[in-house]
């Protein structure tokens, strides 16, 4: 994207957005919601499960944990075969897993590559602080899905050191040959800070993901699976940092490319995000999967922002309005905009207040 002198005219419209709170402002004090604990990968070694007798404990008794270790054990290795083979499909059978799809799909269970690529969570590294007291970190691992590293960025708000806090967390995902700064540079650490401090939105954290060049990008084909990879990040960013680690408190956003690819691992993996934005970008393809999906947005709704720039003649600005009208056909809540200005960072510039604010009051309902 060439960057260009920002838009003479904003539309405001989405500049007042009514009264709004987050839990904690005003003296309210909210009841703090927890995730679920998380269940490692291979859980910790029983050895009280197979010590000798003790205190009376039969030999008898011993043999039948025996058992039942072997037992669990098995199943386990049955889990993680099935896994390797094929990832999600059949486990609930393997499982006898009677549990709604809701709690299975998605949230539980992932294919074989994000599963492995989680035994070795990466090492988030400080890159810089700002006066507000906010930090960027970086990190890189070995991503099974691309068959290479992957990299990120966070953005830890203020005070993140000092509390106990939970927090939702914001997905960005770059456009084609962008790096993972491009959002950095167009103000998001500031832009963050500031919606913060006003209460505009509630604390949270910012996973900006590398992406990689070709038309392909944030979508799974071949053997360079970039929709996996963006999994593989959620899946170690929920184990390695103190999130609401559910569907409400996750969104994913992006522009051009990145934007086509929000807008595809949301609704490719419905129960995963709730809160999902496109700026700049486009919709190839993607109206059979809303069509797929109809029944469970329905049911669990998804917050959706899109919007073009009038003058873009990469990603055409008419698709958005009726992929919105869509998307709320859907069950979604979702908004639209066509703003002045063309296909570049000075227009998500002008607009990223905006799209922070929305994103970030839909993740604290959710959360």
């Amino acid at each position: 994207m060439s960057a260009s002198s920002k838009p003479t005219r904003t539309q405001m419209w989405m500049e007042s957005l009514g009264d709004w709170s987050w839990p904690g402002q005003g003296g309210a004090v909210a009841a703090e919601v927890l995730p679920p604990p998380w269940v490692p990968v291979f859980p910790p070694r029983r050895e009280a499960a197979v010590a000798a007798p003790a205190g009376g404990v039969s030999r008898r008794a011993v043999r039948a944990r025996r058992a039942l270790l072997a037992v669990l054990l098995s199943a386990l290795a049955a889990v993680s075969t099935a896994l390797a083979l094929g990832g999600r499909p059949g486990i609930e059978r393997i499982l006898g897993d009677t549990r709604p799809p809701t709690l299975v799909r998605d949230e539980v269970f992932t294919n074989a590559a994000a599963t492995r690529a989680l035994l070795s969570l990466p090492t988030l590294e400080q890159v810089s602080e700002d006066s507000a007291g906010s930090t960027i970190d970086s990190a890189t691992y070995p991503s099974q899905a691309l068959h290479t590293h992957g990299e990120f960025l966070t953005y830890l708000p203020p005070g993140y050191t000092s509390t106990n806090t939970r927090y939702p967390v914001l997905y960005l995902l770059t456009g084609t040959d962008q790096s993972d700064s491009a959002f950095l540079e167009i103000g998001l650490q500031a832009r963050l800070d500031e919606l913060i401090a006003r209460h505009v939105i509630p604390p949270l954290i910012a996973v900006m993901i590398q992406g990689g060049p070709g038309s392909n990008l944030w979508r799974n084909q071949g053997s360079i699976r970039y929709e996996s990879y963006i999994l593989e990040v959620q899946e170690a960013i929920d184990r390695m940092l103190p999130t609401v680690a559910k569907r409400g408190a996750r969104a994913i956003v992006g522009d051009s490319m990145g934007g086509y690819g929000a807008m595809n691992t949301a609704l490719s993996n419905p129960y995963r995000f709730g809160v999902v934005e496109s700026w700049l970008g486009f919709f190839n393809g993607l109206g059979h999967q809303l069509r797929h999906d109809r029944p469970i947005i329905s049911r669990l709704g998804l917050h959706a922002f899109v919007y073009g720039g009038e003058s873009d003649h990469i990603a055409d600005p008419a698709e958005d309005p009726p992929f919105a009208a869509a998307l709320r056909s859907a069950g979604a809540s979702a908004k639209s905009a066509i703003y002045p200005g063309e296909h570049n960072m000075a227009t998500l510039e002008a607009h990223l207040s905006s799209m922070l604010t929305f994103a970030g009051r839909a993740l604290a309902h959710g959360a």
